[in-house]
C-alpha cells in the first residue's frame, strides 16, 4: 500500500495540469490550503481520505484511480461528468497523460457566447456526433454538422460552441503534448511491372 500512496503526488499534480488549474484555483475548488496541497503532490505530506475525497471530486476521478489501485478486471470505464458553463464533458479513457477521449455536450442555454478566442499546448481531433458545431480557429470560421470532424493544434487561436440553440454533442480526443489523434495513410505506391512484392 505504500508504493499506492507514494505515487499519489505525481498523479494529483498530472491530473491539476492536465485541467490547466494552478494551486490556488484548486484550492478554492476543495477547501485545501495551497501549502497541503504543494506537499501533497511533492510527497511531504501523507494522503489522507479527508484529502483525497474533495480532489477526486474536483478531478472527475475515482479514489481508486488516485491510488491505482491494482485493476479488479472489470473492463468498463466508469464515466463521470463535469459540467460547467453549460459544458459537459464525460472523459472516456482514465489515463491521466498522453491522449485523453472525452465525450462533449454543449447545451446552447447558460453557455458561455463570447466567442473568445484561446491558446494551449495540445493537438485536437472533434467529431460531431449530434447538431452543429461552430469553430473558430484563426481565421476560419467553420460550421461542422454530425459525421464530420476536426483536427488542429491548440496553440492555433480558437472557439467552439454550438452553431445554433440546439446545442451540440461530439468527440474530442486531445493531446496534452500535441500528439495527434492519428495518422493519415499516404497513397499507395505502385509496384514497376514485373516485379514481385517486397517482403
Amino acid at each position: 500500500m505504500t508504493d499506492e500512496l507514494t505515487g499519489v503526488g505525481p498523479r494529483l499534480r498530472a491530473l491539476r495540469v492536465q485541467r490547466d488549474l494552478t494551486l490556488a484555483q484548486l484550492s478554492e475548488q476543495t477547501g485545501i490550503s495551497v501549502s497541503t496541497l504543494s506537499r501533497l503532490e511533492s510527497g511531504g505530506r501523507r494522503p489522507t481520505l479527508e484529502l483525497l475525497l474533495p480532489l477526486a471530486r474536483s478531478h472527475g476521478v475515482t479514489l481508486d484511480d488516485l491510488v491505482d489501485a491494482p485493476p479488479t478486471g472489470d473492463p468498463r470505464v466508469h464515466l463521470r461528468p463535469v459540467t460547467e458553463n453549460g459544458m459537459t464533458m464525460v472523459p472516456l479513457t482514465r489515463r491521466a497523460e498522453g491522449i485523453q477521449a472525452f465525450k462533449v455536450v454543449i447545451d446552447a442555454d447558460g453557455y458561455d457566447d463570447s466567442r473568445t478566442l484561446r491558446t494551449h499546448t495540445g493537438y485536437e481531433w472533434l467529431y460531431v456526433m449530434e447538431g452543429r458545431l461552430r469553430l473558430l480557429l484563426g481565421e476560419h470560421d467553420l460550421v461542422l454538422g454530425p459525421g464530420e470532424a476536426a483536427e488542429f493544434d491548440t496553440r492555433v487561436p480558437h472557439w467552439l460552441g454550438p452553431a445554433d440553440d440546439d446545442g451540440v454533442e461530439f468527440l474530442s480526443l486531445f493531446g496534452k503534448e500535441g500528439e495527434r489523434a492519428h495518422l493519415r495513410a499516404g497513397p499507395r505506391r505502385r509496384r514497376p511491372e514485373g516485379t514481385a512484392p517486397a517482403d
